[in-house]
């Protein structure tokens, strides 16, 4: 099988629009690589939220009986042996306390969570760095 050669009369010209038409397909190419990226982290983002807020809810529902017990424990503990009408700590207090310690946990899992996020980057990272290697390619080419 010989291989063609290209006709006479696509002279430099046809070349240089033959290849500014590639390079356009090229740049589209990697925009639609992008953006399925794009779909794809952000599926992955939203499964991953709802699955988070889902068992954070059933986790908080479970919490409120043991929060309960929890304080209705401390003040059991603050009564003194012999007297159970007079404790160490009035049950408003018992429950002010162990409200302050799960704030405080609450609290420091928030930050844990943002810092997470913080260091999660959704966009395509791999298809953007590729797309910028192809614009230096034509500026330092087209320089020459």
């Amino acid at each position: 099988m010989a291989i063609e050669a290209p006709p006479s009369d696509q002279g430099l010209a046809g070349l240089v629009k033959g290849i500014v038409s590639d390079f356009g397909d090229l740049i589209k190419k990697q925009f639609q690589f992008a953006n399925a990226e794009l779909k794809q982290d952000m599926r992955k983002t939203g499964e991953a939220s709802w699955s988070l807020a889902i068992g954070g809810g059933v986790a908080l529902l479970g919490l409120f009986p043991l929060i309960l017990m929890l304080v209705h424990l401390l003040h059991w503990l603050t009564l003194p042996s012999g007297h159970p009408e007079t404790a160490g700590l009035p049950l408003w207090a018992c429950h002010g306390l162990v409200g302050l310690v799960i704030t405080a946990v609450g609290a420091a899992l928030l930050l844990k969570g943002k810092k997470k996020f913080d260091s999660f980057n959704p966009l395509p990272d791999k298809t953007l760095q590729s797309l910028k290697e192809n614009l230096e390619w034509t500026t330092t080419t087209s320089s020459k």
